[in-house]
Parts: C-alpha cells; structure tokens; sequence
C-alpha cells in the first residue's frame, strides 16, 4: 500500500525521475527500528533511494538510519525487500539531495574508470610477502600478498570472502572487490601511507 501511495504522489515521481539511479558499491552499517546495526553493502542508489544488501532485513516501512561511506548519515523507509536485503527511500532537503547527486555521478565515474587509485599508485610487491586476514566473523586466516599499493591488494589464499565483505589485512581495514583465479582483490577502506604500510598490512 506504502508503494501505491508513494506512486500517486505527482512531486516524488518527478524526484525519481530527475535523479537517475546508479550502481556504486558503498559500505556502510544501518540500524532497523529496534535499534539493531548490521554491516551493508549499497549496489545502487540515487538521492530517493537506495538497494543493498543486508544480513538484517526489517519489514517494509520500516525506518532504516544508515551510514554509508563517501555519503554519510542516510535516513528513510524500507521500500521493498530484495535478494538478500531491501531497498529504502531517502529522505532529504532539495540541497541535501543535489550534492549525493554530485556525490553519486563521481563514484559511478570512479567504479566505471575501474578505480583510478589502482593507476595512480604504483603496485609493489612487499619484503614479507606472508599475511594475516580476518574476516567479518572474527576468523583468522593465513594469505600470501602478491601485490599491495597505497589503496590495494591482491592477496593469494585458498578461501575467498564474499564479494563486499569486510576484512582486516594486518591492521588495514577494507573491502573485497574482485574474486581472481587463486586470491581474491581488496580494497582499503582508508588510502594507506608509503612509510608504514608493510608494517601495517604484515602486522599480527
């Protein structure tokens, strides 16, 4: 019912419109209602709305508070729910929404240019080649870094985490981007310094 109502608004509809959803791939974390959080990953969003995927997934309309990286606090109403999560609305001033706009258009760019930071950092392959992954569920796990960058790594290991998920390399915290035949790609959450990053990503 929630749906129908929305759709008989004539200044929302044209919201949708102006604002063309794009697929970027955000993390962040969101609390339901009852005040649970739960990590989440966006796949795609525009200034009204927003689809990710969710361990935790509330009924629809429910309020959903969330934190997504690179965008900040994003607050509305489950929608819809998906595969393995829900989409949500956005509430927003008109200012609020033209600057995720911008925000959006520059991520989109980014994932469509396959990640500029991996061409702007040159890609070495560290001294102590040997790591320490852990994963969401706290697990530890031995991996081989094949090659590491300010903003990167790609990491040779028997098991691969989900696409999305978060990790830990040493003490780096970041995101699986890409599976490859033997490893899997990850991303750092924050870009790394030249002076402390062996240490960091081979620390224990």
């Amino acid at each position: 019912m929630a749906l129908a109502q929305t759709k008989s608004i004539h200044p929302a509809a044209a919201e949708r419109r102006r604002f063309q959803r794009v697929k970027v791939h955000l993390l962040g974390r969101y609390m339901l209602p009852d005040r649970r959080e739960f990590p989440c990953q966006v796949i795609n969003m525009s200034p009204g709305g927003v689809a990710m995927l969710a361990p935790g997934i509330g009924n629809v309309g429910d309020r959903v508070i969330a934190y997504l990286d690179h965008i900040g606090r994003v607050e509305g109403k489950i929608t819809r729910i998906i595969d393995n999560g829900f989409a949500m609305s956005v509430n927003a001033t008109p200012r609020k929404r033209d600057k995720m706009a911008a925000q959006l258009t520059w991520l989109a760019n980014r994932d469509i240019l396959n990640l500029p930071e991996d061409r702007r950092h040159d890609r070495i392959v560290p001294r102590n080649p040997m790591g320490v992954v852990t994963l969401e569920d706290g697990a530890r796990m031995t991996c081989r870094i094949l090659d590491l960058s300010l903003s990167g790594a790609a990491l040779v290991s028997e098991y691969m985490p989900p696409m999305g998920s978060l990790v830990m390399l040493g003490r780096v915290q970041a995101r699986v981007i890409r599976h490859l035949e033997d490893g899997f790609a990850i991303e750092f959450i924050h870009e790394q310094l030249s002076d402390t990053l062996e240490d960091s990503v081979t620390a224990r």
